[in-house]
């Protein structure tokens, strides 16, 4: 393996041309262009993203000691309340679908998505659901029985604050629903003639997995969070063990999406990896077809392990075993996955720019997080950590080691093609560093915790555990210093950043063939799918165009 301080082999860079730009205006309205649709989804995630990271923050710092003393009792279970939600809901789900929006019709050579004022809608859902659920945290009886709002806590927690969670939830749910609908019938039915199912991008694949979970999954969510009303509201007991319900049926039905919703966040990101490591590696991805199809028995295998999280709710033994096997069935996928990456790689010719950083903390990350899910998927170790702070050193590996790596991997490499501008690699390298050190000092700490004891969701802890979490105080400080870098970077390259070429990463998907950033209906022309996405060092990749920009222009003008 090489590390190349060359540029690569360059592509032909298509013409610049000259259209109207966008007001910026056009980004505070309704509008059916999905590239505007997916730059308000990044806008809009990226603002929930730093309220719930000021809340873990709030959160890391009430933990630094043993007392009960920033917070207090009622913030503190109401506030980690909204954090894990809004982290899942209106951050990493809003920015898998900000990713899937700007890309699949590019990479597909399409105009737009298949259905427009409903891809418009699907956005438009998240502004009100967000601003239900900050709200939810002023009422006078705040939601504060955890994420998974089970009962008979959330029962006990009053109405007002916990119908907004939940009118909350199903705004977002339905949001996903709509997306997915959109994304599987744009994949199927809107590829140029030349592009079969396997000239496809890998990340196509994994928006089509994606959304088969979303279409599957989020409706019983939904089931499930509409009886909790029905309970709170109109007196019913569905889930109330005092009125003869059974809170335990709550659990098969939440977490039927809930524990599919991992892969719903993490699948768009798989996808953004194997499209950005034989870019920066300059080399064909290794095993198309085992990715591909991985990404397909992922989103099968997801919807049958959700009871691995019941493992102490008296689930009988014989259930146990079912779900105890297919959760680390799982892990096969997935590790033909990490494995056809870290292939990719080997004996490339690799780009360290901040886009690769990422992608590559983001398979060490994700890796750690794999490792310790086939642990907990074992039921006596299960039974032994459940509901510890191994279960969070857990989980954030897999969502922020995996996903918000990912995410961030993802703005670096397709910025460029967004916006029109670089990024400024020494702050993108600045960000990852801190990042990186930050995560790893708050988080890997926790899984002492977890083994030595110390449950989670508790405000006030035995001395015993104060030096670890004053060190996951420290490194979610960092962690939390390291969103500045990225803000100064995007903000200030948006306006006065380095201008970039069309294909400035000399790429070979189809998107790397308009404009930066794209025309309004993406493509002069119906584009030409003259090599396969990852042709890279191969006899159909071209040679360098040693043209220069004056003969390309006089070019341009004698075919006009």
């Amino acid at each position: 393996m090489s590390v190349s301080t060359l540029e690569p082999t360059q592509t032909p860079q298509p013409p610049q041309p000259k259209h109207p730009e966008r007001h910026w205006k056009d980004f505070f309205g309704f509008s059916t262009d999905h590239k505007v649709i997916a730059i308000q989804y990044f806008v809009v995630s990226f603002v929930f993203y730093l309220i719930a990271g000021a809340m873990a923050t709030s959160i890391r710092v009430e933990l630094a000691t043993p007392d009960a003393d920033f917070l207090g009792y009622e913030n503190y279970n109401g506030v980690l309340t909204l954090h894990g939600t809004m982290m899942i809901f209106l951050w990493i789900v809003p920015a898998g679908a900000a990713f899937a929006n700007y890309l699949i019709p590019l990479m597909i050579g399409a105009k737009d998505m298949a259905f427009p004022v409903l891809n418009g809608l699907a956005f438009w859902l998240v502004p009100p659901g967000g601003a239900l659920l900050l709200l939810s945290l002023l009422a006078e009886t705040p939601p504060s029985a955890g994420w998974t709002s089970y009962p008979p806590l959330s029962l006990m927690t009053g109405q007002v604050g916990q119908m907004m969670w939940i009118l909350a939830v199903l705004l977002l749910g339905t949001s996903s629903i709509l997306g997915g609908v959109n994304f599987v019938t744009t994949i199927l039915k809107m590829r140029i003639k030349e592009m079969g199912l396997y000239d496809m991008p890998l990340f196509c694949w994994a928006m089509l997995a994606t959304s088969m979970l979303i279409l599957i999954s989020t409706p019983v969510l939904a089931g499930a969070l509409i009886l909790l009303s029905f309970d709170l509201l109109a007196g019913t007991a569905f889930f109330n063990p005092t009125g003869g319900g059974d809170p335990i049926v709550y659990q098969h039905m939440f977490w039927f999406y809930s524990h599919p919703a991992v892969y719903i966040m993490i699948l768009p990101v798989f996808g953004l990896i194997s499209d950005i490591l034989p870019v920066h590696a300059r080399k064909p991805i290794f095993g198309y077809k085992a990715i591909a199809y991985s990404s397909l028995a992922i989103a099968f295998l997801g919807n049958i392990v959700w009871a691995h999280h019941m493992f102490t709710s008296g689930t009988p033994g014989w259930l146990r075993m079912f779900f105890m096997a297919a959760t680390m069935v799982i892990a096969v996928p997935t590790g033909i996955k990490i494995f056809s990456w870290v292939a990719t790689i080997w004996g490339g010719k690799l780009r360290l720019n901040s886009a690769m950083l990422f992608a590559i903390g983001f398979v060490s990350m994700f890796l750690v997080g794999g490792l310790s899910g086939v642990m907990v998927a074992s039921v006596p170790f299960d039974i032994h950590v459940h509901d510890t702070y191994f279960i969070v050193a857990h989980f954030h590996y897999v969502l922020f080691g995996g996903s918000v790596f990912g995410i961030y991997a993802g703005i670096y490499h397709w910025y460029p093609k967004m916006v029109g501008r670089m990024l400024d690699e020494t702050w993108g390298k600045v960000h990852f560093a801190l990042t990186f050190v930050g995560f790893n000092l708050c988080f890997f700490p926790m899984h002492i915790l977890g083994l030595q004891g110390m449950p989670r969701r508790v405000v006030q802890y035995d001395p015993a555990f104060a030096d670890i979490n004053r060190i996951c105080t420290i490194g979610s400080i960092i962690l939390a210093v390291s969103t500045l870098p990225f803000l100064f970077n995007a903000v200030y390259c948006w306006f006065w950043g380095e201008k970039a070429l069309p294909n400035p990463w000399n790429a070979l998907t189809l998107e790397w063939q308009t404009s930066s950033p794209p025309i309004i209906e993406n493509f002069e022309e119906e584009p030409v799918l003259w090599s396969g996405p990852y042709d890279y060092g191969i006899d159909s990749e071209p040679e360098e165009d040693t043209r220069s920009v004056a003969d390309l222009l006089a070019e341009v003008k004698a075919e006009m």
